[in-house]
């Protein structure tokens, strides 16, 4: 069984802690880490830390794009790359020990070509694997409906797809593909529904996500109020498991990456959620960009590290 990661918009993430972020004023930091970055790598490395060996489509370019290829080396992980003219973005994250705030500031990226998405478009032509994952931004130039070409070419592969985007390219990729499954937030499930949600609304909207055949199971992450399954036979919420918050960077991506490959080890959807929430909570646990590590997402997984926090009234 095999699972294809894309980043199409992949980031070499540097962060770093300081004891106060203030204007003008030099800050300095310490404890520099450098990982490499974007929805689809930080998918890639947790299936791998978990013992799986994905495959990765990457986009990159420029000196920051030879970084991205020397953050990865070593780690078990089956890169294919299309060279784009201009170079990878690198992104900033900085912890402020004084207050325990985070400040992320991630650029939008390379303009990319239109030969340049054809090379990654062949790439998932030629994928006859278990699960493609499209997660993370698109890069500037690219359509829309890149995802949702993407999809509708796995798809007809017998390829599960599935979709971890915001904005444009998730509405798109929604209303013009058959997803395996499809992880919003909550803002991003506010996108598609296009007004702010309640608790019932929560649950309506990725109900008719799934009654409309965009999609056969949603999950919608809720940050520190749980998350949340829905599909034709399934509603499940769950609560969001009490561990000590290092850094929230990391953690969404983890919670998909810890899902899927525990549907690809062959367990029930309901049980890969729960151990996609373990995931999820392990990565708040690390510091800055360094996701979760096995040791920390099975211990929670099992009850050993991590109490669950209390679900919402009507939501248990």
């Amino acid at each position: 069984m095999t699972i294809l990661a894309v980043a199409l918009n992949p980031s070499v993430d540097v962060s770093s802690d300081a004891a106060r972020v203030q204007p003008t004023r030099k800050v300095r930091t310490h404890n520099q880490r450098r990982h490499a970055g974007g929805g689809g790598v930080n998918v890639a490395r947790v299936v791998a830390m978990l013992g799986g060996r994905p495959q990765l489509l990457m986009m990159v370019g420029g000196e920051t794009g030879a970084l991205m290829m020397d953050a990865l080396a070593g780690v078990p992980i089956d890169v294919t790359t299309v060279k784009t003219e201009e170079p990878t973005r690198l992104a900033f994250m900085v912890y402020e020990e004084d207050t325990g705030l985070e400040y992320r500031f991630v650029p939008d990226g390379p303009a990319v070509t239109s030969e340049e998405i054809e090379a990654a478009m062949d790439v998932v032509r030629a994928f006859k694997g278990d699960y493609l994952v499209l997660s993370g931004s698109l890069p500037r130039n690219a359509p829309d409906y890149t995802y949702a070409r993407m999809a509708t070419v796995a798809a007809g592969n017998g390829v599960k797809v599935v979709l971890d985007t915001s904005g444009n390219a998730l509405l798109t990729t929604l209303k013009q593909s058959k997803l395996f499954l499809v992880k919003p937030s909550l803002s991003e499930l506010e996108t598609i529904a296009g007004k702010k949600l309640d608790e019932r609304g929560i649950a309506e909207t990725a109900r008719r996500i799934v009654e409309e055949g965009w999609a056969e199971y949603v999950t919608v992450t809720l940050g520190r109020s749980g998350a949340l399954l829905v599909g034709r036979d399934i509603n499940l919420r769950l609560p969001a498991i009490h561990v000590p918050v290092r850094s929230a960077v990391g953690a969404g991506d983890s919670f998909l990456a810890g899902l899927i490959w525990k549907l690809e080890e062959g367990a029930p959807v309901e049980d890969a959620f729960r151990f996609g929430l373990a995931a999820g909570a392990a990565a708040a646990i690390t510091s800055g960009t360094e996701l979760c590590l096995r040791e920390d997402v099975f211990a929670i997984y099992e009850g050993r590290l991590g109490q669950p926090e209390t679900a919402p009234d009507g939501l248990e």
